[in-house]
């Protein structure tokens, strides 16, 4: 498989600086949704690299610092739990992704963007479903989104370690549902997305 097959179609077309966008995080009940940018030197592959789903997490944190020393540029952008609920997932999403293209010092001329939605970022933008398992730069950019997320997920599970974020990092599990029946929500929790799980008065 040639993980460059989109970035070297592109750049047949005349596109020289080529980013891959991705998000973590928009399925989960709490915390914020996040989004990468990375732009990686031109065929150059990372050993290992994969969508991030399909990875480890002790091997998506090698590679995490991997990606970051190998990138031309890179950025992590996101929006939270509040914005989530104030715009809805997929605007927030679109504003993640938007914060970690502005992020970029190096300037592109083409965003690949995981999906098929078109986020608005005021650059020539390429969808591709299953983009992190076909796109090297999006890969790089699902590995970065998905473990700052995951970090402060955990940053979160010190704040209130009740919820047990480490475990689940906020993704609606059995354990999570628990938690969250028990205890009620709490500051980082999406209120939107609680309406099914504990009826229309989602309040603390």
């Amino acid at each position: 498989m040639n993980w460059f097959a989109y970035e070297n179609a592109a750049a047949e077309k005349g596109y020289q600086t080529i980013c891959g966008i991705d998000e973590a995080g928009r399925g989960p009940l709490a915390g914020p949704v996040f989004a990468a940018a990375v732009i990686l030197p031109n065929n150059q592959m990372i050993d290992g690299l994969n969508d991030s789903k399909k990875l480890s997490e002790k091997k998506r944190e090698e590679l995490f610092d991997i990606i970051k020393k190998t990138a031309v540029d890179y950025s992590v952008g996101f929006a939270t739990e509040t914005e989530i609920d104030e715009i809805n997932i997929l605007q927030a999403t679109f504003l993640a992704m938007k914060r970690a293209y502005d992020g970029l010092s190096v300037k592109t001329d083409l965003a690949l963007v995981d999906g098929n939605r078109t986020p608005p970022l005021g650059v020539d933008t390429q969808t591709i479903i299953k983009g992190d398992a076909l796109s090297a730069n999006i890969a790089a950019a699902s590995i970065l989104a998905k473990v700052s997320r995951d970090r402060l997920m955990y940053e979160i599970d010190k704040i209130y370690p009740q919820y047990q974020f480490a475990k689940h990092k906020g993704y609606g599990t059995a354990l999570h549902i628990k938690l969250l029946k028990e205890f009620g929500p709490c500051p980082v929790h999406r209120r939107t997305f609680l309406k099914k799980i504990l009826g229309e008065g989602a309040h603390e």
